[in-house]
C-alpha cells in the first residue's frame, strides 16, 4: 500500500512539473518557423530528458545544499519575463524575417528546464525517500508528458496567443513554490508565515506579468 501511494504521488508531481517543462518547450519555440519549431522542439524535448537524468543521479547531494532552490526561483521569474518579451509584437516580426533561431530558443528551454527538472528530480527523490528504482520511473513517467505535452501546448498558443501569459503565470507561480519550499529558508534568522509561503506563489503570477510590463516600458523608452 506505501509503494502504491507512493507511485501515485510521483505521477501526480510529473503531472504538474513535466507540464511546466512542456509549457516553456512550446512557449520558446512559437515564434520560429514550423520547420525550424518542430526540430528546436525535440532538441528542447532532448535537454530536458538528458538533464532530468543527470540530475536523478545526484538528487541526494543537491537535496542538501540550502538556497539551491531559491536560486532556481529567481532564474525562472527571469525566464517566464523573458518568455513574454520575446513573444511581444515588434519580436515576433523580427522572428519572421530570422532574428530568432533555433539556439535562441534552445538557450531559453535548457535554462528553465535546468531549474525545473531540479525541481522535479529533487521533489521526487523526496517522495521516493532515496529509492533509485522509483525515482527512475518517475523520471520515465514524466518523458511522454515533455514530448507530447509541448507539441499540443505549441499548436494551443498559435489558436490562442493569450496563453502565452497563462503560461508564463503558471511559471511564476512554480517559481514562487520554489521558493518557499526551500530547505535553506530554515536557517534563516526569520521564517516566512504559513499564510506568507501560501501566498507568495499565487503572487507570483501577477508579480510576472507585473515585471514583463516593466521591462516592456523601459524597453519602449
Amino acid at each position: 500500500m506505501d509503494s502504491l501511494l507512493t507511485f501515485t504521488q510521483i505521477m501526480l508531481v510529473n503531472l504538474l512539473l513535466s507540464g511546466d517543462n512542456a509549457v516553456v518547450i512550446a512557449m520558446a519555440c512559437r515564434n520560429l518557423k514550423p520547420g525550424v519549431r518542430e526540430r528546436a522542439m525535440l532538441l528542447g524535448t532532448g535537454a530536458a530528458i538528458a538533464l532530468r537524468c543527470l540530475l536523478t543521479v545526484s538528487a541526494a547531494a543537491l537535496l542538501a545544499i540550502p538556497f539551491l532552490r531559491a536560486v532556481g526561483a529567481l532564474l525562472l521569474y527571469a525566464v517566464a519575463v523573458k518568455l513574454l518579451l520575446d513573444n511581444d509584437a515588434d519580436v515576433r516580426s523580427r522572428g519572421a524575417r530570422g532574428g530568432l533561431t533555433v539556439a535562441d530558443a534552445i538557450r531559453t528551454i535548457i535554462a528553465a528546464d535546468f531549474v525545473m527538472s531540479l525541481d522535479n528530480v529533487l521533489a521526487i527523490a523526496a517522495i521516493a525517500d532515496g529509492e533509485i528504482v522509483l525515482m527512475l520511473i518517475g523520471i520515465a513517467l514524466g518523458i511522454p508528458i515533455v514530448v507530447w505535452g509541448s507539441r499540443f501546448v505549441g499548436a494551443l498558443l498559435d489558436r490562442v496567443p493569450i496563453l502565452v501569459h497563462i503560461g508564463a503565470a503558471l511559471l511564476g507561480y512554480e517559481a514562487g513554490r520554489m521558493l518557499v519550499h526551500d530547505p535553506g529558508l530554515d536557517r534563516l534568522p526569520f521564517r516566512l508565515s504559513p499564510t506568507a509561503a501560501e501566498a507568495l506563489p499565487v503572487l507570483s503570477a501577477p508579480l510576472v506579468i507585473t515585471l514583463w510590463l516593466l521591462a516592456k516600458r523601459l524597453r519602449f523608452r
